[in-house]
């Protein structure tokens, strides 16, 4: 259900919806689009479109009513009693996939604290249904017994989770420190929500993270090593999928999650290319990058799925790439791009003379570097090779002009 003007963007925000519910385990019944000059206080749609869809209910047995956009506590509790079932908003679906999905401790932490700060203005009135903690959409929340009672004890359970994830950061701070004394930078992967991200951190670094059509398939940060053409090797982070409207109180909670987007120092946006759509949702993630702060790093658009089709237009000073993760063409491209963006550890070609007793250096230079050439003779072993600055340091003493 979308109460708005009925143009483009209506009917793709209502199909983004319908694509949400199906995720969450819904069949979508019927779609309804609304355009009207002002929105109605009382229900957001008014009484005649409110007595239509109740018709469209009883028609079709629908059991579940889902609104495009977020309803005041006031509609909400005003929609139920009319419609005579359970109403939900985009927030409200966007949350029980959430809680689905979560499988971290982390996740779950911050899933149960957007959930309990949305859910904190709108219980007077929920109690029953509040109380329905069984399955379907909707359900995945917390309950109510007490209006008072409860909203003490909610109150008490968002200070704790807000300490409890205040933790994570800090060890998430302290992780990040341990990596970061090692000269390994972080690319991040960061898109809209089913762009391919997953996959292609599978292509890259040969994990099994899960790779599912389904919106948010994937909510829990990943890292992993990388190597690039330079023999340099970096950490790739996959995290969670960005939509458009993204509910604030997802972003607010999920802070210590992006903080692998605003830690890195190359940011690859995955763009699904073959979606007519993709202009709209590449503004949708560079507003929610800019709410995060990671709007001014360094990013390569990936045109992602270019084995279907490429409807993206890209902007001249735009640094993009074609690939497909599905079938691997573009890879080789992609890790050169990388490999030229990052100026930490920069390459350099450097001539090495090692004493054939130091195997150890050796064997570093041909794990660490892209090695040119190698001559020995009776006493050494000299190398040529392109070079990280901070191997060229930790070898310093071999090096020669």
């Amino acid at each position: 259900m979308n109460s708005s003007v009925p143009d483009v963007d209506a009917e793709e925000s209502l199909e983004e919806l319908a694509v949400l519910a199906e995720s969450a385990g819904a069949q979508i019944a019927s779609r309804v689009l609304q355009a009207r000059p002002s929105i109605d206080a009382a229900t957001l749609i008014g009484s005649g479109k409110v007595d239509e869809i109740r018709a469209l209910i009883h028609a079709d047995l629908i059991d579940t009513v889902i609104f495009d956009r977020d309803l005041t506590p006031t509609q909400l509790r005003n929609l139920e009693r009319r419609l005579g079932t359970k109403v939900l908003d985009r927030t409200q679906l966007i949350l029980d996939i959430f809680a689905r999905r979560a499988r971290t401790r982390e996740g779950q932490l911050q899933v149960e604290l957007a959930q309990l700060n949305y859910l904190l203005p709108r219980l007077a009135g929920r109690g029953i249904e509040m109380s329905r903690l069984g399955g379907g959409i909707g359900t995945r929340g917390p309950g109510e017994t007490q209006l008072e009672t409860d909203r003490r004890r909610i109150g008490r359970r968002i200070a704790k989770l807000k300490a409890d994830i205040e933790r994570v950061r800090a060890s998430r701070s302290v992780q990040r420190g341990q990596r970061q004394a090692v000269p390994l930078s972080t690319v991040s992967l960061v898109g809209y929500t089913n762009a391919g991200k997953s996959t292609l951190f599978n292509r890259l670094t040969g994990a099994d993270v899960l790779a599912d059509a389904r919106m948010f398939a994937t909510l829990d940060p990943t890292v992993r090593q990388i190597r690039l053409p330079s023999q340099r090797r970096v950490l790739l982070s996959d995290t969670v999928g960005f939509i458009r409207n993204l509910p604030t109180t997802l972003v607010d909670a999920f802070r210590a999650t992006l903080e692998e987007v605003t830690a890195a120092v190359l940011l690859l946006h995955v763009v699904d290319a073959s979606s007519p759509t993709a202009p709209e949702q590449i503004e949708h993630v560079e507003k929610v990058l800019a709410e995060i702060g990671a709007d001014s790093t360094k990013q390569i658009l990936v045109l992602n799925k270019s084995d279907k089709s490429n409807h993206t237009p890209v902007a001249r000073d735009v640094l993009a790439v074609s690939i497909s993760a599905l079938t691997a063409a573009g890879m080789p491209r992609l890790l050169q791009m990388i490999d030229a963006e990052l100026i930490d550890d920069p390459v350099s070609r450097q001539r090495f003379r090692l004493p054939l007793a130091e195997g150890r250096a050796v064997h570093l230079l041909h794990d660490r570097a892209a090695v040119i050439s190698q001559r020995y003779d009776d006493e050494y072993c000299e190398i040529v090779a392109d070079v990280p600055e901070s191997i060229r340091q930790k070898l310093s003493e071999f090096a020669i002009d």
